[in-house]
């Protein structure tokens, strides 16, 4: 307890709302009820103080960090933080310390909070092994990367991954009319009248993060005019639709080009351009263009799954691809846009095929699992003086020599011939080049070679 009561309240109000409404018990916590609701294995941990170390992953301000705090609330052990951004091996180093020593004379265990722990490189992560192992620490990293690419496999192997989402529209709602009642911690004291477009507005643009919704709330309230137009006449603060744009600013994207977000926002888009889906594809264009993704990557994917998801079945679709990314170079954005949404209808609207993907996998998948066979000798060059003698090209039928510009033979290498590669769809193009094929396979089958 504070030996100076006036100064610890006054420091409080003195605090964003987003910290004045953290929770102070499990049941005022709010969202992420897959890992939190009744009878789940994280909240039993915590209410039976028998918390196992932990990563928290999850997008900022969806609750990692408060959970941290309110299992600070919860527990005997001791509870320290780290934020990796600010701290080093020697801060570790004294935790570690300190932790070894209280276990050893008092028998208290110590929880050790790691925010941000991806910023710690493999080694700095590596650091906290044997601590853990030994249970000189509880260790809990919070993260919004990915941890299975960010964080150590063998920190990984010792700690307990818990996913954490964005907050839902209802969780939203519910934080957004806590801090509006609440007069003590929250709001409540300003007596504020939002709008229920004014407040649509905020939890539609936050995102899903809390931290951005409150902080959004604060602003619009406290700088909203006191008015004395209810039906009461008791003065309070009224926050327009006007108010609230003014306090959103603009959207922040939840976009990292290096992070999470970022693999999973190009797979909507390729997923959407797959299903055929042009108003899905624009709609992930646009949300990584405008969040500062490079143009060039966007289009190279294009290029890549106009070859993969369309192929024969309309080749132009990959031109038109090519033709987009050669674009993004000419021209750059903003006006690179264009091309760049041309080729995704493009891709999106095409009949769809991914034979040419399977066939290059079939036989990629042959050479990696046959021994290299030698090519046959009426497919050898014959251009070179000698080449003759040594039987290369004998047997060699010219194939504009024949009718229809065709004539069976094997251009495979025994033991691979009667392997099928490439199977044409029946959609667009292909349904043509499926006959032709058919019809020169069914050929070569039947053939007698030279």
């Amino acid at each position: 307890m504070s030996l100076f009561p006036e100064e610890s309240a006054a420091s409080a109000a003195l605090q964003p709302l987003a910290a004045r409404m953290r929770p102070v018990s499990l049941d005022e916590f709010v969202g992420q009820e897959h890992i939190l609701g009744q009878d789940k294995l994280l909240r039993r941990a915590i209410e039976s103080d028998e918390l196992m170390s932990a990563i928290f992953w999850g997008p900022p301000g969806c609750g990692k960090s408060t959970l941290a705090f309110l299992i600070a609330s919860h527990t005997r052990a001791a509870f320290e933080t780290l934020s990796a951004v600010t701290s080093g091996v020697a801060d570790v180093r004294r935790i570690i310390t300190t932790a070894r020593e209280r276990r050893s004379h008092t028998g208290i265990r110590t929880i050790l909070f790691v925010d941000e722990i991806h910023r710690f490189n493999r080694s700095q992560q590596d650091a906290f092994l044997p601590h853990v192992e030994d249970g000189s620490i509880i260790l809990i990293g919070a993260t919004t990367e990915n941890p299975y690419f960010e964080v150590s496999s063998p920190l990984l192997s010792r700690a307990r991954i818990y996913r954490f989402e964005a907050l839902r529209l209802e969780d939203l709602r519910c934080l957004a009319r806590n801090a509006i009642l609440d007069p003590n911690r929250g709001l409540g004291r300003f007596s504020p009248v939002i709008d229920d477009d004014a407040l649509d507005h905020i939890l539609d643009w936050c995102g899903g993060d809390a931290r951005s919704l409150l902080n959004a709330l604060e602003a619009a309230v406290i700088t909203a005019q006191v008015v004395s137009d209810s039906p009461t006449g008791e003065p309070h603060r009224h926050v327009s639709l006007a108010i609230a744009e003014d306090a959103m600013q603009q959207r922040a994207l939840a976009y990292d080009r290096t992070g999470d977000s970022h693999y999973d926002i190009i797979s909507a888009f390729i997923k959407s351009l797959r299903g055929s889906d042009p108003d899905a594809a624009l709609y992930w264009m646009a949300r990584m263009i405008a969040s500062g993704e490079d143009p060039r990557f966007i289009a190279r994917r294009m290029v890549v799954h106009a070859a993969e998801d369309v192929g024969n079945a309309d080749p132009l679709a990959l031109l038109v691809a090519t033709a987009a990314a050669q674009a993004v170079e000419f021209v750059g954005l903003p006006e690179a846009r264009i091309p760049m949404a041309q080729a995704a209808i493009y891709i999106a609207c095409a009949p769809k095929s991914n034979a040419t993907v399977v066939a290059i996998g079939r036989a990629m998948e042959d050479v990696r699992k046959r021994s290299p066979a030698p090519v046959p000798l009426h497919l050898r060059d014959s251009h070179y003086r000698g080449a003759a003698k040594l039987g290369h090209g004998s047997g060699y039928r010219y194939p504009h020599d024949f009718d229809g510009h065709f004539v069976a033979q094997q251009h495979l290498p025994p033991g691979a011939a009667s392997r099928v590669y490439y199977e044409p769809s029946d959609q667009g193009r292909e349904k043509g080049i499926r006959e032709r094929l058919d019809y020169w396979r069914n050929a070569r089958r039947n053939a007698t070679e030279p």
